[in-house]
């Protein structure tokens, strides 16, 4: 067997398309997904799981209906599942999420920014 380290600035690299996760790992059910994001996202939810974020270079914010939390490079902030959030990043931004396997980026809801959630690098 062959042991070797996932590197984030490698994965990074070999993509350029924002909004767009791509699986680097799973570990039982669920998916290590990496991320460029910038600008809006669209309002969704997670009815069956909670949505981590890991923020590993830029800063990050996140639009709750009552408030926003802002993440910056080297923290983390788990979504609980069924609150609605929106992403939102000034600067392209690069991000970990952590979710188990099949769980669309835009929730319940469809549309042009649903990604395929397969996608490995």
């Amino acid at each position: 067997m062959s042991y070797q380290a996932i590197n984030f600035a490698q994965k990074f690299a070999l993509f350029s398309e924002q909004w767009q996760p791509k699986v680097v790992a799973e570990m039982n059910d669920y998916q290590f997904k990496v991320v460029k994001l910038q600008g809006d996202f669209i309002w969704h939810d997670h009815q069956d799981t909670d949505e981590t974020f890991i923020v590993l270079e830029g800063e990050l914010r996140i639009d709750f209906r009552d408030g926003a939390v802002t993440i910056g490079a080297g923290e983390m902030f788990v979504v609980p599942k069924g609150l609605e959030h929106k992403p939102y990043a000034e600067q392209e931004t690069k991000v970990m999420i952590i979710e188990p396997r099949g769980v669309k980026n835009t929730g319940h809801e469809d549309g042009e920014r649903t990604a395929d959630n397969d996608v490995w690098i």
